[in-house]
């Protein structure tokens, strides 16, 4: 079997062309589509997403919300509230419990495949380097238990974005390496 941190691939492109089960939304908890992120996905995507959310309405913030793609190549959009709208900002807590949950939706649909974009990084301002972190070890963790997800793509807009991803895994194959030869 393929470890765990094998699974978690980092690349530069496009979130919206991304062929998989599931697209990750940088979403606000009223789950309005404006922009960044969320503009790209419903200029895509179509107005189905957004009436589709428009049904779910609210939902708290540090949590997520699931949709059909649309006109999307992937299947589905996972909207993950890490911030609320007009009013609070990412933080690390609502980062991170955005994220678990956003992996464990895709998990009880049994998804095989999700993209993440670095969420919060936008609009929201969060830092780009705690972002990676944060976001990758909850891949991390999640892969490591039962999942039906098989590959965890994080896709980031530039080069830079894509090199700090990169070396945050670095540090988490690093560690987890470490930590398996000690255990």
């Amino acid at each position: 079997m393929t470890a765990a941190i094998d699974r978690i691939l980092i690349q530069q492109g496009d979130l919206t062309e991304m062929d998989v089960d599931a697209i990750v939304n940088a979403a606000n908890n009223d789950l309005m589509l404006g922009a960044g992120v969320a503009g790209a996905i419903a200029r895509k995507g179509g107005e189905t997403i957004q009436r589709e959310c428009d049904e779910i309405g609210s939902i708290p913030v540090g949590y997520a919300a699931i949709t059909g793609g649309g006109k999307l190549k992937a299947r589905h959009v996972i909207h993950a509230a890490s911030m609320s709208l007009g009013g609070m900002r990412t933080t690390a807590k609502t980062l991170r419990t955005s994220t678990t949950h956003s992996l464990r939706l895709a998990a009880e649909r049994n998804l095989k495949s999700i993209a993440f974009p670095a969420v919060g990084t936008g609009v929201s301002g969060f830092p780009m380097d705690e972002c990676a972190q944060i976001m990758l070890g909850e891949a991390l963790q999640h892969l490591k238990g039962e999942t039906s997800i098989e590959a965890i793509h994080f896709v980031l807009f530039d080069a830079h974005s894509r090199d700090i991803f990169q070396s945050a895994l670095e540090r988490l194959r690093k560690e987890s390496s470490t930590g398996a030869a000690s255990a």
